[in-house]
């Protein structure tokens, strides 16, 4: 029964890859996986949770688990970009080139159709930004870092940075190329908070 249900997720995800939520109707995810409507709602109540179901499974956002009192910046910098780049693997598989704009989609309509989804992810954001703040304080009180900067400034560019990749993504399609340039980007603001 798990391999159906897992078997029902993988296909309705391609159809809301591909088409908007709107578009993808119990009947064509009934047609896709070859089994009854009856045999779907044994599984998920309704399109809402399959649904939910999808994006839980191929949008797994979370924030960093770090020991914020005693990692450096340095190495939480790394953190970041390992982070995000096993986000983008479990979104985009191990395909190298991919069509973003269908993704992008997906994500813009998990905010109008999974409730609570923007609530919850701007909550991991939010912690992911106050542990920046902490580890930033601590690295400044160890010396690794100057001591003039705007700590709260600078916690935002960490995740606008990550936003950022957003348009990597897009212009070159290309997991590796848009982590490359996290790197790069995250790298030259650590060189440039340093003593």
């Amino acid at each position: 029964m798990k391999d159906t249900r897992e078997y029902i997720i993988e296909e309705a995800y391609k159809l809301f890859l591909n088409h908007s939520y709107e578009a993808v109707s119990i009947s064509m995810i009934s047609d896709a996986i070859g089994l009854t409507k009856g045999a779907l709602y044994h599984h998920f109540k309704n399109k809402e949770e399959l649904y939910r179901a999808v994006i839980d499974k191929h949008f797994p956002i979370t924030g960093i688990v770090a020991d914020v009192d005693n990692i450096s910046l340095k190495d939480y910098t790394n953190a970041c970009i390992e982070h995000t780049h096993k986000i983008l693997k479990a979104i985009f598989g191990n395909e190298e080139k991919f069509l973003p704009v269908n993704y992008l989609s997906l994500i813009a309509d998990c905010f109008r159709h999974y409730e609570g989804f923007s609530e919850i992810k701007i909550r991991v954001i939010e912690d992911d930004r106050k542990n920046v703040e902490i580890i930033l304080r601590n690295a400044i009180k160890r010396g690794e870092i100057r001591n003039d900067i705007n700590v709260k400034t600078v916690a935002y560019l960490y995740f606008s940075l990550s936003i950022g990749l957003a348009g990597d993504l897009i212009r070159n399609s290309s997991v590796e190329s848009a982590i490359k340039s996290l790197k790069g980007q995250l790298n030259q603001m650590y060189y440039l908070l340093k003593k």
